[in-house]
């Protein structure tokens, strides 16, 4: 174990429940549990603990990489059968239809308490005087701009198939930003590094729970309030003719699952909707794996032998 690892192991990871009257069936256990693998380090750190705890009531799982976007279809297919961390500032219209429809279930919130934002390192303060407001990259966008970007500042957003909230918010704001897509979580940490070892400027699209967000020292741009009127109402906020001239909206962070996991694994269900993963065990676990280079079963795997007690319950109450 890193000392990066073992600095997180404190707080609630998994939520214990009280005792279930009767344990549910374990049902089809010959059969695999089906969990989607996104395009992120934390989502692959909730996922793999998800699939651990199932194992140990009996399971076998099987990771399926989906993107988060095109996911839910899969889902909708019994092809999938549970993604574990769904961000609702980034979900995906199709989502909302197909849980309409009834052909996916949402299972229940994971607990993890999270925030989005315009986000830059704190040495950006001295090449933007005037930052943490927002009013200030009106006056300093030139000192972003690269070629591909020129006469205006580049803001570093999120990949493409994560959508497009950055650009939305340039946009929204009437900021002198372009709004450039990263390939990857892993070029949006590049981005952090390159910036804090250059001491270069540095706009960017990020999130929190994250290792990045202490380790660089990221700060948020103080936006205007993320109001529901921001998203429908032009007239609300500080540009009167368009939508999305706010910060994010609160991100709620969940699970959902394929309709028939209830059914055809019903010990399994009450595992997944139960689990819940704090901040402060999942950030410490991204850490390790990110910037120690530990991979993900192997930092999962310590975590579960070291933590019982913050999850074993969870296991216990569906199946005993």
């Amino acid at each position: 174990m890193t000392t990066f690892l073992k600095a997180g192991l404190s707080a609630l990871a998994v939520s214990a429940v009280a005792m279930s009257a009767q344990a549910a069936d374990l049902g089809a256990t010959d059969e695999p549990i089906k969990l989607a693998l996104n395009e992120w380090t934390g989502q692959h750190v909730t996922t793999h603990v998800a699939g651990e705890m199932l194992k140990a009531a009996g399971y076998e799982v099987e990771y399926v990489t989906a993107g988060m976007m095109n996911q839910f279809q899969a889902i909708a297919d019994g092809d999938i059968h549970a993604t574990l961390e769904i961000w609702s500032s980034n979900v995906s219209d199709q989502y909302a239809v197909l849980k309409g429809e009834g052909k996916l279930e949402e299972l229940s919130d994971l607990g993890l308490a999270a925030r989005e934002g315009i986000a830059y390192p704190a040495h950006v303060e001295e090449l933007c005087p005037g930052l943490p407001a927002w009013e200030a990259l009106k006056d300093c966008a030139m000192n972003f701009a690269t070629a591909e970007t020129l006469p205006m500042g580049r803001l570093v957003d999120y990949p493409a198939d994560w959508g497009t909230p950055g650009a939305d918010r340039m946009t929204g704001l009437e900021l002198p930003f372009k709004a450039v897509p990263a390939g990857s979580e892993g070029a949006l940490i590049a981005e952090l590094r390159a910036s804090t070892e250059k001491k270069s400027p540095l706009l960017i699209t990020f999130w929190q729970p994250h290792w990045a967000m202490s380790a660089y020292d990221v700060k948020f741009v103080d936006l205007p309030a993320g109001e529901d009127a921001c998203f429908t109402d032009p007239a609300w906020g500080p540009n009167p003719n368009a939508i999305n001239d706010c910060d994010f909206a609160a991100s709620r962070i969940f699970k959902a699952g394929w309709p028939g996991l209830k059914d055809k694994w019903p010990a399994a269900h009450e595992i997944l909707v139960n689990y819940q993963l704090a901040v402060e065990d999942q950030q410490p676990m991204m850490g390790a794996v990110d910037v120690d280079g530990q991979k993900v079963e192997e930092v999962v795997s310590a975590w579960m032998g070291e933590n019982e007690a913050k999850w074993k319950s969870v296991v216990d109450a569906a199946t005993k």
